[in-house]
Order: structure tokens, then sequence, then C-alpha cells
């Protein structure tokens, strides 16, 4: 019978419990009325009524509270507190629809004798399943002890804890091991049967049952506490992995088995706050609002983000065709789900064609434009100097002139930390962005707030190191760095996404905001977390027989060995705990305006060298490699090279 029940879907098995409580609030009625005459009674006359309302009124509050989301194997004290709740509530609105109906012929007290039969009977009924299970599953230990079934240890003693051991109790593959926890005064002790080791005390353990998965099971964990569990766990042949809602496990709306391991987002990511502060709500709700790069990774994270804020229009504009249509159907999908009622519009463009940009602007009028849209990895655009350069400058240049014809309220850029002290073309381009928006801002007549949101490197974006350090891994190492040494800032996408969107709602104009990335990682360090969170070794002296290699391959042209979000001292605070103020210099329009002009002539002939000394011009800090980088420029020297003189030449 237990196995035909397991068998049924969550919908069945919410059917059950719900014919259940109608057949529960029934018999409590009937029983009150019993027990208040002293005999068996049928009813008759006016109590109809109560058998009537008991169910129409206690099943909604029953529903409202949750008490069929959950499943009853795995209730405990706070599920009990729940339905003590519900059925309060429940006698509440009985009594008030006793004295409303005037029904002189039902004594008083069996509205309050019903909910106290119908209280007891839901908690008898609940803890009677819960102890049914519980039963079945200690009888089936001993079984899967002895049989096949993988052990594993759940690291955390606690509530949450206890529920995942109920869940993997019922599974046939899986057998808990014991528990792991940090309070030392649970060491030794056994809970439900499970002995509570400390994490000291774990190697022996996972060595006797051959443990290869850790679950982690508190909700409270800390990131910070999540990378010493990792650091301490390390060496051991294990899988790290835990739960992203332990509701969702307990309710049925995950399994076991998509308990994920533990990314290294999960490690370096801080937790964000919800955009709800309501300086950022008036500028994005009602409003039309567009992102150029829409289709990027940060793009379309501001995408989803601002969506969640329900604009009137958003404008999504891109010059990638796939990229733009992927995240326009998710975002419609999303629209449609969460009933937003915002008009998704996707606009194929290109942010350096001035005229279409401009026509987009006036016809459209968004209230805000966060401009995301550049080239943005190191190299490529090393190897591609007057293209990288067009594309990030003139399109900055673009959407800063049409806004200014247009009066849009607000332009953020999103800038990047390679745009302090650049040693790179692409560092030293979106600088260059900086700067005209910085001389935009300070123009007599000028209304747009034109600010710029730097920080750096984002995980899981493409070019990131993270995707292809994980492609390495799968594909059996070696993991390649470019130096020991070398240091990077890291933010998770939604995480960045968000303090642009709050930075953006900040801005009054002319503002570089620098965004908290915490401390910056050694790309080595986080290779080694990589690895270990695979459950694999590093392949070192230490480690000669281990799984994956790390690499050094020398540094790559333009690239840094750290990064800096700084280019003066001293930032100023603002009102987000997390967003500080630049206080950089600019150059007045007047004179960035001709060396402009001069650098979108060298852009048009390719002229590498006249390229760089204009941005050296403007941007004395940029350091520029003194070899050629440029792929075009490398080739047409060496066809030159190559070239046979010929006679006329000679003379």
């Amino acid at each position: 019978m237990q196995k035909s029940i397991l068998s049924l879907s969550q919908g069945q098995k919410k059917a059950l419990a719900l014919l259940f409580d109608l057949t529960a609030s029934l018999c409590s009625v009937w029983l009150a009325f019993s027990f208040r005459y002293d005999s068996v009674r049928l009813p008759t006359g006016q109590e109809w009524v109560i058998y009537l309302l008991a169910p129409l009124l206690m099943l909604p509050i029953f529903i409202k509270k949750g008490l069929y989301r959950a499943i009853y194997r795995y209730h405990g004290l706070a599920a009990f507190i729940t339905i003590l709740k519900a059925v309060v509530i429940y006698a509440f609105f009985l009594i008030v629809a006793h004295l409303l109906l005037n029904t002189p012929d039902i004594p008083r007290s069996i509205v309050f004798l019903q909910p106290i039969i119908i209280l007891l009977i839901t908690l008898f009924s609940r803890g009677y399943i819960r102890y049914w299970f519980s039963l079945h599953n200690n009888k089936n230990n001993d079984k899967k002890n002895s049989s096949s079934s993988e052990q594993i240890l759940i690291y955390g003693a606690c509530l949450s804890g206890l529920q995942v051991q109920n869940v993997i109790s019922s599974l046939p593959n899986l057998n808990i091991a014991g528990f792991i926890d940090d309070d030392p005064s649970l060491y030794g002790r056994t809970i439900n049967g499970h002995m509570v080791y400390s994490p000291s005390d774990a190697l022996p353990v996972i060595q006797r049952h051959n443990i290869k998965n850790i679950l982690l099971a508190s909700p409270k964990i800390t990131r910070f506490r999540r990378l010493e569990i990792v650091e301490h766990f390390k060496n051991y042949p294990v899988n790290l992995r835990f739960l992203p809602n332990i509701q969702d496990l307990t309710e049925g709306k995950i399994t076991i088995t998509e308990i994920k391991k533990i990314d290294i987002e999960d490690l370096l990511g801080r937790d964000t706050t919800p955009l709800s502060d309501q300086l950022t709500i008036n500028s994005i709700t009602g409003k039309v609002i567009m992102v150029t790069g829409a289709g990027g990774s940060i793009g379309s994270e501001l995408s989803l983000q601002l969506l969640a804020l329900q604009p009137a229009k958003l404008l999504l504009v891109d010059n990638a065709e796939y990229n733009l249509f992927n995240i326009h159907n998710s975002l419609i999908e999303l629209n449609l789900k969460n009933d937003f009622g915002t008009l998704i519009v996707p606009l194929l463009a290109d942010v350096t064609n001035e005229a279409h940009i401009s026509n987009i602007i006036r016809i459209y009028q968004p209230s805000v434009i966060y401009h995301a849209a550049a080239y943005k990895h190191v190299p490529m655009v090393e190897y591609n100097i007057s293209q990288g350069v067009r594309n990030n400058v003139l399109g900055t240049l673009s959407l800063a002139k049409a806004v200014r014809q247009h009066r849009t309220p607000a332009l953020i850029l999103v800038s990047t930390d390679k745009a302090v002290r650049p040693t790179n073309v692409m560092g030293a381009s979106k600088r260059l962005c900086e700067l005209i928006l910085q001389a935009f801002s300070a123009e007599s007549g000028n209304t747009t707030s034109l600010s710029m949101v730097r920080f750096g490197n984002v995980l899981g974006s493409s070019g990131s190191v993270v995707p292809l350090f994980r492609t390495q891994i799968s594909q059996g190492g070696p993991i390649t760095i470019t130096h020991k040494e070398i240091t990077r800032y890291f933010m998770t996408i939604p995480e960045a996404a968000q303090l642009v969107i709050h930075a953006g709602s900040m801005g009054r104009g002319g503002e570089v905001y620098l965004l908290d990335m915490g401390d910056p990682v050694k790309i080595i360090d986080l290779a080694h977390r990589m690895v270990t969170l695979s459950g694999l070794l590093v392949r070192d002296h230490q480690t000669p027989h281990g799984d994956i290699e790390i690499k050094v391959t020398g540094l790559r042209p333009g690239e840094k060995l750290y990064e800096e979000l700084l280019i003066g001292n001293n930032p100023s605070p603002t009102a987000h705990p997390r967003i500080f103020k630049a206080n950089d210099h600019f150059i007045p329009w007047p004179i960035l305006e001709p060396e402009l002009n001069n650098l979108m002539q060298y852009i048009k002939t390719d002229n590498i060298t006249g390229i760089k000394q204009i941005l050296k011009k403007l941007i004395p800090e940029y350091q520029p490699s003194i070899a050629t980088t440029d792929h075009l420029q490398r080739e047409a020297e060496s066809t030159t090279k190559k070239l046979p003189i010929t006679p006329q030449q000679k003379n």
C-alpha cells in the first residue's frame, strides 16, 4: 500500500489529502454535536448549516496556509505550528459566521468544540503518516547499508539536514553515512540513527564508506563559509553539492538527482539585494528603457532585471541577429509568465550607425539608455585595433550625440576596470568612451545625465576564464594560465547588472561609478578551486598522480598582472554601500573633439600607429605594447618585406 501511495503524482497526493480533510471536517462536526448532546446524533434542521460551513471555510484556509504544498512524511514542528495557525483562523471565521447567521438552534459550544476536534484529527493524521514512513525507512536502512547504495554525508545536522535525511531515507539508491557539523556540542551524538562528525574527523568516514558526495544542507551557510569548507575538503576525493532551496526538495519540486555541485560562482559571488529602492523603481517602472548590446552577457542580464521592474517598453538593441533572437524569446516568455505587461521591442542596429541610432531614439523616446554594446575581449581588440576602437569609441560617440540632440534624460555607459591605466587597446578605448561622456556632460546646455559604471571581470560571461577553465577540466586538462601572479576582480553577472541599474538611478551627470568588487583573486587559486569543485586533484610536484595539470603560457599582448578601479585616489561614497564615485580628470569637449576627428581618419585608413598615438595623447597613463599586435598591420608589413624590388624602384 505504501508503495502505491508513493507512486502517486503530487497532484494525486494533494487531492487525496483534500478528500481526507473534507471527510474529517464533516466527521468533526458530527463528533462535536454528539459530544455536546452526549449521544450519537444525526444532523437535523439548522445543524446542516455547520456541516456546510465547516468544509467551505476550512479547506480554503488550509490551502492558503500551504498545508497541501509539503509532503507529510517531511513534516516537522514548523508544519505543526502552521496547522495550529490555520485552525485558529478557521475557528475565528466559523464563530463570526455563526453569530452573523443567527442560528439559535445550534449551541455556541459547537463552534468552539468542532475546531478543537479538527485540530486533533489533523495533527494526529499528519503525525501518523510521518511516523508510518519513518518506520518503513528505518526497516529499509539495514537493507540499504548492505546493498550497493551510494553512501553520502550531510553537512549540517540542522533542521534542513534532517529534512534532507528524511528525503534520502525514502530513496532506494542512496544512504546516509552520517552528518558533519560545525557545532562541537553535537560531535559524537547520534541523530535519527546517524553519527555527527566534526569536519576534521570526516576523512576516516569518507574512506571507510567510500563516500563520493558531501551534501551541504544548511540554507544559511555564507559564501565565505562555503569557501572555507571547499578549502578544507580540497584534497579529499569527494564532490561538494548543495541544495539551492531545501523547501523545493521537501515539497517535491526537485529531486535528489537535481542537487547540483557547488560552482565557482557560488563561492566568488555575493548575495544580491532586490532592486526595491524607490529611486530605482521610479527611474524604470512605466518608462521606455533601451539596452544596447542586449544580446551580450551583461546586456541580456540587464534586460532580464529591467523587465522585472516593469517598464512600459523595453528596447533591445543588438547587431547580432542570433543573440537578439535568443534574448527576445527569453524575455517574451518571462513577460507572459509574470504578466509584466511590458512591450518588448527587438531592434537590429549597429551603434556606430549614428543616423539609425538617432532615428531609434527620436521615434521611441527612451527615458534611460544602458550602453553595454562593446568589444570587450582584450586579445581580440589587440589583434583588430582599428575596428575595436571604431566600435567602442564611435558607438559611444554616436549615442552621446543622439541623446544630446533628442534630450534623452539618462545614458549609462557600462565600462571596465581595464580603463584604469590601460596597457591594451580595449581598455584605452573604454577610457576614451568615459572621457567622451564626461566632456558632453560638462557642456553648457546639456540636459542628459551621462554616467559611467566601472567594474571588473564577470563570472560566466563570454570570454571569461571560468567557462574556459570549465571546458579545459572537462577535457582532462591542462588548465592554461598566463602568469602565476596574475590577479583579477570578479563579480557574478546578476550582481554586476543589478549594481549597474542601482548606479544608473543615482546619476546626475558626469559621474564615474565604481562597483565594490571585493578582493582580487589570483587566477591560479581560481584554477585550483575549480579543479577541487570538480572532485579532482591538481597534478603538481606534491601530487604527481593528480588529474589536472596547470600550465603557465605567458602574458598575452596588452595583458596586465593586476587590474585597478581607480585612476586617482579617495573615491567618494554614495547612498549605496557597494557603489562609489571616482574623482577622475576629464578633457573639455573643444579639446577632445578635434582629436576624435583625427582618430576617425586614422581608423578609416587602418593607421594603427596613428590610432595608438591619439590614444596615448588623450590618455597619458596608457602604456601600449611596443610590438605590433594588429593582424592586418603585421600582414601588411610582412607582405611589403616580401615584395620583389623592381628596376623602377632601384632607379
